[in-house]
This record gives C-alpha cells, sequence and structure tokens, in this order.
C-alpha cells in the first residue's frame, strides 16, 4: 500500500508543477530556456538528473558491475570528474557567453552561427531526432523492468503512464517545468541513493562494505577480478565505458543546452560544485551497488524468456535487500531518474524541428505563437513515438551506447573547436561531424549491434571527431577576419540578447 501512496503523492506534485509554470512559459525563450534566468542548483540538478536515468540504475549499474566488479565504481569517478567537473569547468561560461552573444538557443543554431552554415545546421537537427529516439526509449524500457518486479504490473502500463505524466508536465511548462521537477527529483535521487547503499550493503548478503569484497574475491574463477583495482584483464572495456558515459556528455545536446539557461557566471561557480558532488553521489552510488549483484543472486545472471538478462540485476537485488516501504522510495527514485532524461530529450528534440528545421529552414516568417504551439504538439508527438519503439523488448545498453555514441561522436569536435579555437573551418567542423557519425554507425553495423562493443565504438567515435576536427581545419581555407570578429569578438552589448526571441 505505501508504494502506491508515495507514487501517488509523487504524481499529484509532478502534475501541480506543470500547471504552475505554464503561467509563466509564455514565450518560445520561456518555454524552451526558461528565460535563460536559472540558478545554480536549479541548473545544476537539471543537467544532473537528465545525465542519470534508469539506464544507469537498471542497465549499465547491473551490467557493470556484474562483469567489472568493485572497478566498475570508476564509471561513476569519471562521471564525476570529466562528465560533470570537467565539463562545468571548460564548457559552461564560455558556452553562456557565445549562445548569448550569438543569440541563439540550440545546438544546431550555433553551428548555423559559428561555422555560417545552414545545411550543418539541419543535417545535426536530423542526427538529434533520429538518434535520440533509441535513448528516449531506453529510459522507458529500463523504469519498465523496475515497475514490473515492484508493482506486478507489465511493462507496457508503466510506459503508459511515465509517458503521460513527463508529457503533461512538459507541455505545459517546458524547460521551466523540467527545471522545477528537476529540483524535485534531484533531492528525490539524493535520499534514494543513500537509502540504497545502505540497505545493500548491511544486508546480511553483504555483511558491510569489507565483508562484501571479501566474498567477491572468493566467487570460483571471477573473484580476483571483481576486486581487482581497474577491471583486471578487461581494462580497456572499462575505459571505453568510462570515455563513453563521461566524455560523450559534452557532445550531447541535451547535456550542453542546460548551460544556455544559466544566469550567471555566479551561477556557474556554485552549479559546478553542485553538480559534481551531485554526479558522485549518484554515479559512484548505483555502480557500487551494482557491484555486488552476485552476491544476492548467487553468481547467476537472471534468465527472461530463455536468455540471460543483465537488465533484471539490480531489480532483483533491490527485492530481496530493501523492505517495502524503502523499495516504494527507490522506486520514485528511478522514476525520477528516467523521467528528467526523457523530457530533457524531448524537449531538445522537438527543438530541433520545430526552431532549427521549420522556423530556421522552411518557414522563417512563422510567427513565435504558431513555433511556440508546434514545440508543444512535437513534444507530445516525439513521446509518443519513443513510446512505440521502446515497445518492443530491446536490450538497454544496445539502444543506450550507440545512440549516445554517434550524437556525441557526431558533435563533440565541432561544439568543442568551434568554442575555443578561431582556426576552425567550415570544411573541419563538416569532416569532424561526419567522420564521428558515419564511424558510429559504420561499426555498429560492421557488429551487428553488438551490445559488447558499443562502448569502445563510441569512445572512437568521439576521438575521431576530436581528431578529425583540428586536422582538417588546418589544411583548409580559414574563415575571413569579419566572420571571426563578429563570433568571437562581436560585443553583448545589446543588452538585449535573447530576449528578441520573444
Amino acid at each position: 500500500m505505501m508504494k502506491f501512496v508515495f507514487v501517488g503523492i509523487y504524481v499529484l506534485l509532478m502534475l501541480g508543477i506543470g500547471f504552475i509554470s505554464m503561467r509563466k512559459a509564455s514565450n518560445i525563450q520561456d518555454f524552451f530556456l526558461g528565460g535563460r534566468k536559472m540558478g545554480p542548483w536549479m541548473s545544476a540538478f537539471a543537467y544532473g538528473t537528465t545525465y542519470f536515468s534508469a539506464v544507469l540504475f537498471i542497465g549499465y549499474a547491473g551490467k557493470s558491475g556484474w562483469g567489472f566488479g568493485i572497478s566498475a565504481v570508476w564509471i561513476g569517478v569519471g562521471n564525476a570528474l570529466l562528465g560533470s567537473l570537467l565539463a562545468w569547468l571548460v564548457l559552461a561560461k564560455k558556452t553562456r557567453e557565445m549562445t548569448h552573444r550569438l543569440n541563439v538557443s540550440t545546438m544546431p543554431e550555433f553551428f548555423e552561427k559559428r561555422f555560417d552554415s545552414k545545411a550543418m545546421k539541419v543535417f545535426s537537427a536530423l542526427i538529434i531526432f533520429i538518434f535520440l529516439v533509441p535513448y528516449s526509449a531506453s529510459v522507458y524500457a529500463g523504469l519498465s523492468y523496475l515497475f514490473n518486479s515492484v508493482f506486478g504490473i507489465d511493462y507496457v502500463y508503466c510506459m503508459l503512464i511515465m509517458a503521460i505524466l513527463t508529457a503533461v508536465y512538459l507541455v505545459l511548462g517546458g524547460y521551466l517545468a523540467t527545471a522545477m521537477t528537476d529540483f524535485v527529483q534531484g533531492i528525490i535521487m539524493i535520499v534514494g541513493v543513500i537509502i540504497m547503499i545502505f540497505y545493500v550493503l548491511y544486508n546480511p548478503v553483504v555483511g558491510g562494505l569489507t565483508e562484501g569484497l571479501s566474498r567477491l574475491s572468493q566467487i570460483p574463477n571471477d573473484g580476483p577480478r571483481l576486486v581487482s583495482v581497474f577491471g583486471g584483464d578487461n581494462w580497456l572495456g572499462l575505459l571505453s565505458l568510462i570515455m563513453l558515459t563521461s566524455l560523450g556528455s559534452w557532445g550531447l545536446p541535451q547535456m550542453v543546452h542546460k548551460f544556455y539557461a544559466i544566469k550567471d557566471e555566479k551561477a556557474i561557480s556554485k552549479g559546478t560544485v553542485v553538480s559534481t558532488a551531485f554526479a558522485l553521489l549518484i554515479g559512484c552510488g548505483a555502480y557500487l551497488v551494482g557491484a555486488f549483484g552476485r552476491l544476492y543472486l548467487n553468481n547467476t545472471v537472471p534468465v527472461v524468456n530463455g536468455t540471460p538478462n543483465y537488465d533484471v540485476i539490480v531489480p532483483e537485488l533491490l527485492k530481496m535487500a530493501m523492505p517495502e516501504a524503502m523499495l516504494a522510495v527507490i522506486l520514485l527514485l528511478v522514476l525520477s531518474a528516467s523521467m528528467s532524461t526523457l523530457a530533457s530529450i524531448v524537449l531538445t528534440s522537438s527543438s530541433a524541428i520545430a526552431m532549427d528545421l521549420v522556423q530556421g529552414y522552411f518557414l522563417p516568417n512563422i510567427k513565435k505563437e504558431k513555433v511556440m504551439l508546434l514545440m508543444r504538439i512535437l513534444c507530445l508527438v516525439f513521446i509518443i513515438f519513443s513510446f512505440i519503439v521502446a515497445y518492443k523488448p530491446n536490450a538497454i545498453l544496445v539502444l543506450m551506447s550507440f545512440s549516445w555514441g554517434t550524437v556525441a561522436g557526431s558533435f563533440i569536435g565541432p561544439f568543442l573547436f568551434g568554442l575555443y579555437w578561431k582556426g576552425t573551418t567550415k570544411i573541419g567542423a563538416w569532416a569532424g561531424m561526419l567522420a564521428g557519425c558515419l564511424t558510429s554507425i559504420s561499426l555498429a553495423v560492421y557488429s551487428n549491434l553488438n551490445a559488447a562493443q558499443a562502448p569502445m565504438f563510441g569512445m572512437i567515435a568521439m576521438l575521431v571527431s576530436l581528431v578529425t576536427v583540428p586536422v582538417v581545419s588546418l589544411l583548409t581555407p580559414k574563415y575571413s577576419s569579419s566572420h571571426i570578429t563578429e563570433v568571437f569578438n562581436t560585443a553583448a552589448g545589446r543588452g538585449t540578447i535573447g530576449l528578441d526571441m520573444e
């Protein structure tokens, strides 16, 4: 009964935020960027809750914990230091400053203004729309495993509940509603992870951290590897996961979008600390719990429909480790992580179509009110579309890894060098974008969508993009001095920069 009460209160809270924020989302800037007035806590929690979804808690934590043991915690450390701390230090201030100056609201718009290429805006918008569908589908699937395990409800109904709830508050309030719900969801995630770590580690099955490590080390054949410092013989696989899930966030538009909306530089400094602490707790906590899955499941991977399924490890572990009341809190933890990620992906994808393609290319004279209406409609359409994709059972890691690697591989080079290096050329940016995208797709097809290779392919795609952009830029014609001056040195003295979208 307690589970239903907690979920009921949560649903009412999310719907209430949606209706409250609807009154404040009166124009496109409010709907998509929250008026560019997000403070440090809102921004940090928005970044963190978008970063971590059910894919982490159900997919990656179970699979990686089973395969790498305690060294899987390094993935969480990498997420905190590379994916959060360094991302904020390197990207936040520069992204906010340049997007304000160029008066852009999306990553495709940034590419258009920075590289003077409308075609690049169209291409990048299509990449976002196409490849974020499996990402959002994986979020649905991850949540459904836990809902089904806790409530015994068919996974289709679980996904439907999540889709409807996310659609209501997102369509009503846009990014403002998302940021407000992210703050609440972030608090739930913090409390939930602390509770989860305590119950999992101090259950008699584990017997505390020290005893748990001792028991892991005694598992036949795999024991020494499960307690090794850095993954044992499979250190390269661990490094690939760290790079994909950490450095990959630098090239994901739904992550970078959080920097566009930050209020000022003071908010960036505080947001950096809050976001890093949040990522350290959530990331390391999830992988730490997953590392002890073998002890709870007697070193046997659960079998679903005759096939070993690593996505069931964490749900089964939690059912064994936690009392019903606390399990309801964990359910809200995963629900919060999933909904925040889904909302950010949907908002980003909808903007790619409404703002970058329709307004930015096909109908440049369309009224702002119609663009905002179109974005609301597309948010709903995208949620339905991703629900349909998720309806057919798919391995979470396959869906997540290939889409993440393709999007990040396409954008990380052009975006990073476009921010900092005046010598980045249009051909260099195009080369990096195409090389990263084609590398990821080609390797995925060549491997027949082999999930085990997905992190490696994503890492390779990102490295290809980061190397291709500067190499090709050095060999191709540079921009005129007037374009470089406009992009890098134009005074932000317009005062109302960003407000003309209203």
